[in-house]
């Protein structure tokens, strides 16, 4: 990219911010989609929700950004069932903020999202494993889709509990996959990227804590659903050809917290589509730590991810997976020990 290109870029991506500040501000003063606390919730007063529209906003125009000024070099039929998907969950997501549904219709809502999807031909088919090198998916890499998309949907969902958290990780892994993406030839998700991160940081001036605004399912769902289908397009679409285990490893510890208490809850017989507050993130601010202070924890471990994958490109691709292993067993012990104090406290 040429100096002009990059300064042409850089000025619409401030642009982009501006606008989803201006956004977010707008829904603060106009929009009154309220979120009244419960004995679940991690705020105190009554707090506007469904700012995450701006964030929405914002990635329409990016992408169509793409569409009518860049050269994509993508499959129209897959550019379009990544738009029109995302656009999908988002306008659920957001009748969801206003009518507050159960959780199976969420689930039943996502569900339609990713067929979208998947009819859309966004299917991994094919995967490179450890010892195995690289693997031809066939039928089970729908299959395999098919769960990523709806597993970091509601698991970005469920990290959407303190002031600033969903944001920062927005801005954070989509700075980390831009770059990678950007330096691997991508001409369609690094630009995808700096929408979303624009987006996000416009929104993080008004959600930082202690927070305005929150953003809501249509900004959480989005952000994880929308993630979860660029992992796809850069590794299968994109001129880029990045692997698919990069968005996994910037998000690995969202994945983390909510696999280890969905499990840990299973196994003590509670029913895992019912609210609650036990996520580590949350146990941690029971125990006393601010939200800022969760925040700023969860982020430093992001930042951390992302140099992680920046270094698991210069691995061959059946190597690529070892990355995770240590920060498997971090989490691990962090979690131990977030469990066997909140124990001794008598949180749960």
């Amino acid at each position: 990219m040429n100096l002009l290109a990059f300064i042409t870029h850089l000025i619409f991506a401030l642009l982009l911010a501006s606008m989803s500040g201006f956004i977010t501000w707008w829904m603060l003063k106009r929009v009154k989609i309220m979120d009244v606390p419960n004995e679940r919730s991690s705020h105190e007063r009554p707090t506007p929700s469904g700012g995450g529209m701006a964030i929405v906003i914002t990635f329409m125009v990016g992408v169509i950004a793409i569409f009518v000024f860049a050269d994509a070099h993508i499959d129209r039929r897959f550019f379009w069932g990544f738009l029109v998907s995302t656009l999908a969950i988002a306008t659920i997501s957001y009748y969801d903020d206003i009518k507050n549904y159960s959780a199976k219709i969420k689930l039943v809502t996502h569900f339609f999202a990713v067929l979208l999807v998947l009819a859309a031909g966004n299917v991994l088919d094919e995967l490179a494993l450890p010892v195995f090198d690289s693997v031809e998916l066939g039928w089970a890499g729908y299959l395999l889709t098919f769960f990523w998309l709806l597993g970091l949907s509601n698991a970005y969902n469920f990290m959407d509990g303190i002031d600033g958290m969903a944001a920062s990780m927005a801005v954070i892994t989509c700075a980390f996959f831009g770059w990678i993406t950007f330096h691997q030839g991508s001409h369609v998700i690094y630009i995808v990227c700096y929408s979303i991160l624009a987006g996000a940081a416009g929104f993080l001036f008004w959600n930082r804590p202690p927070a305005r605004i929150f953003m809501g399912d249509i900004g959480s769902a989005f952000l994880g659903f929308t993630l979860a289908c660029m992992a796809i397009i850069a590794d299968r679409y994109d001129m880029s050809h990045t692997s698919f285990l990069v968005v996994p490893l910037l998000l690995f510890h969202f994945i983390f917290d909510t696999s280890f208490t969905m499990c840990r809850r299973a196994l003590h017989g509670e029913n895992i589509t019912q609210a609650h507050r036990t996520h580590l993130y949350q146990l941690l601010v029971r125990m006393g730590m601010s939200h800022a202070s969760v925040t700023g924890s969860y982020c430093l471990l992001g930042i951390i991810q992302g140099f992680a994958a920046i270094s698991m490109m210069e691995l061959a691709d059946e190597q690529k997976l070892w990355m995770f292993l240590p920060f498997l067993l971090l989490y691990s012990l962090l979690a131990r020990e977030i469990i066997s104090r909140a124990k001794r406290l008598a949180i749960i």
